[in-house]
């Protein structure tokens, strides 16, 4: 008897330590992946990902398998409830850390799946289990033509869990390789892609877990049909708006990262989501543009073919000045600013001649205008006014000229 449980305890330490072993050597291979890859199978530590539990277990079944030769199993009776509770902890808490981030809810369920296998061990471990389960089967009640019972009711659920939970790693896991394969210009297609197969695969898990729990799939013909009349119904601006956000990511007619113009409103495109569209101005306003919008009216792509964005600024000026020399100066002060392009490079021309003066028009380019321009306007306009001071340029303001007609002289 010694013998044998000497024997279960070596070979549970090897699998424990074999399990570490490929776990810290899979981990540091996965350094070259995307940390959303690496974010289930391992955590902060080697224990803390779902890899080392599932491994563990895995290595502890083929050493049962083996221990099972040499005598009658004692230490596994107990050590195998263990692991499985502990990998169907691990695996749950990461997959719903994963898919739903610090949601509340998350963390409810983590710890009702902990409390769930914990008090399952208990209950394996000192025997009550099999007496528990032949209660609950004793417990039927009847629904329709059918005889439930609290125990398959119970089971039934546990199975749709862990399809679901199964189901969120599949679709997570899919999502991060199809996001971590697209480009920089295929980014907005790649998510709408990845969100669709995570939706179909979700889609396709609850079903099963909803036949798991043993519902009538066949009934959920009469819910398509009133979803159906409901959508074309009440719903037709929101299914219209779910149909042009992916139109719009399919046709690539604009971007996440583009500068666009719409209804007087300018600002860069930081998402796009099934149902609107995300602006933000260079001011840090934002706007939620519905994606109807984008595709029924007219939208301007400022940065589509070419990600340089025009900024002008207006100056004003005496008739007597060297309009060579303002127009010189003013390209100088544009070209001065590090944000600035010198291709092609500032340029100032004269646009009218006022009332009040001459004016010009200076226009220079930049290649960031998702850092907004505002303040790039305002550092070229003092370093022009500085400039034109220094210079002894008159910058003439408003000026009226009021003239009497058949009024007495003097008193003029």
């Amino acid at each position: 008897m010694q013998q044998s449980v000497l024997t279960e305890a070596v070979l549970l330490g090897l699998a424990l330590v074999l399990a570490w072993a490929l776990s810290a050597r899979w981990k540091q291979g996965g350094h070259q992946r995307a940390p959303q890859s690496r974010s289930i199978l391992f955590g902060k530590a080697i224990f803390d990902g779902a890899l080392f539990p599932v491994l563990l277990l895995v290595l502890a079944y083929v050493a049962r398998a083996w221990a099972a030769h040499v005598g009658p199993l004692i230490l596994f009776q107990i050590a195998m409830p263990v692991l499985v509770s502990l990998a169907a902890i691990r695996v749950g808490a990461k997959v719903l850390q994963e898919a739903a981030g610090a949601a509340p809810w998350a963390r409810v369920l983590e710890r009702s799946i902990s409390w769930v296998a914990w008090m399952s061990v208990v209950l394996w471990v000192s025997g009550l289990l099999p007496v528990l389960l032949a209660e609950l089967d004793a417990m039927t009640w009847q629904v329709g033509g059918s005889t439930l019972t609290l125990r398959a009711l119970l089971e039934g659920l546990l199975t749709a869990g862990a399809v679901l939970i199964g189901t969120l790693w599949l679709s997570s896991a899919i999502e991060d390789r199809m996001l971590a394969a697209a480009g920089a210009r295929d980014h907005s297609l790649q998510r709408v892609a990845s969100k669709l197969v995570r939706a179909i695969v979700l889609f396709i898990g609850l079903l099963v877990a909803m036949n798991a729990v043993g519902i009538d799939l066949t009934a959920l013909s009469v819910l398509g049909g009133a979803i159906g009349v409901g959508i074309g119904l009440g719903l037709q601006k929101l299914a219209a708006n779910y149909v042009s956000g992916f139109v719009i990511l399919a046709e690539r007619a604009v971007r996440i990262g583009d500068n666009v113009r719409v209804d007087g409103f300018e600002g860069r495109i930081t998402d796009i989501t099934g149902r609107y569209t995300r602006i933000r101005a260079g001011s840090g306003r934002e706007a939620i543009v519905p994606n109807d919008t984008l595709v029924t009216s007219r939208v301007e792509n400022l940065t589509q073919s070419d990600r340089r964005t025009a900024v002008t600024t207006s100056v004003p000026v005496g008739y007597d000045s060297d309009v060579d020399l303002v127009k010189r100066l003013l390209e100088q002060c544009a070209a001065a600013q590090p944000r600035v392009l010198t291709v092609p490079p500032p340029a100032a021309t004269l646009d009218d001649f006022g009332a009040d003066g001459i004016r010009f028009t200076l226009t220079f380019y930049i290649s960031d205008p998702e850092n907004g321009w505002g303040g790039l306007r305002s550092a070229v306009n003092f370093a022009i006014l500085q400039t034109l001071r220094e210079h002894r340029i008159d910058i003439p303001g408003h000026q009226h000229a009021v003239r009497l007609v058949n009024a007495d002289e003097r008193a003029v």
